[in-house]
């Protein structure tokens, strides 16, 4: 499956960026994964058109949350639906607008807590990964 990291600007702290980048290589091991960071302050727009037609998950603090093995779950059966590409979408420090949350195909929340942007990039390609290794059964993930 191809998965598209769609971000609202770039991690700025240097252990976010090297986490995300980190953990984006380890899960090309599993997935073509294509990462686009657009400038803060884009406009809705230029997000839906990076979007396009693609399945898309929206992270949203109101949204849906995934246990470890529920995203692995997830990215499953689309793929058994013939989904053959993903974009999440990371939203700029204000979050997303109304209009791109209604694009969104699946809103996802890593749990009640607000994240701080750089971090919530790493936490995205770190779920993915560990995911991608569930689904292998790679020892990577722990119970």
């Amino acid at each position: 499956m191809k998965l598209k990291v769609i971000t609202i600007g770039e991690p700025k702290l240097s252990f976010a960026r090297e986490g995300f980048f980190e953990y984006i290589k380890r899960l090309g091991a599993y997935h073509s994964v294509q990462v686009q960071h657009l400038k803060d302050g884009i406009k809705d727009k230029k997000i839906l058109d990076v979007i396009d037609n693609t399945f898309c998950v929206v992270l949203d603090e109101g949204g849906k949350e995934f246990s470890s093995k529920g995203l692995s779950h997830f990215l499953d059966e689309k793929a058994m639906q013939g989904v053959s590409k993903i974009c999440f979408v990371v939203g700029g420090p204000d979050g997303h607008s109304d209009i791109i949350k209604k694009r969104a195909d699946v809103l996802w929340a890593f749990g009640k807590m607000t994240l701080p942007h750089d971090l919530a990039m790493v936490v995205l390609a770190e779920a993915l990964y560990r995911a991608s290794t569930i689904h292998v059964n790679h020892p990577y993930h722990r119970e």
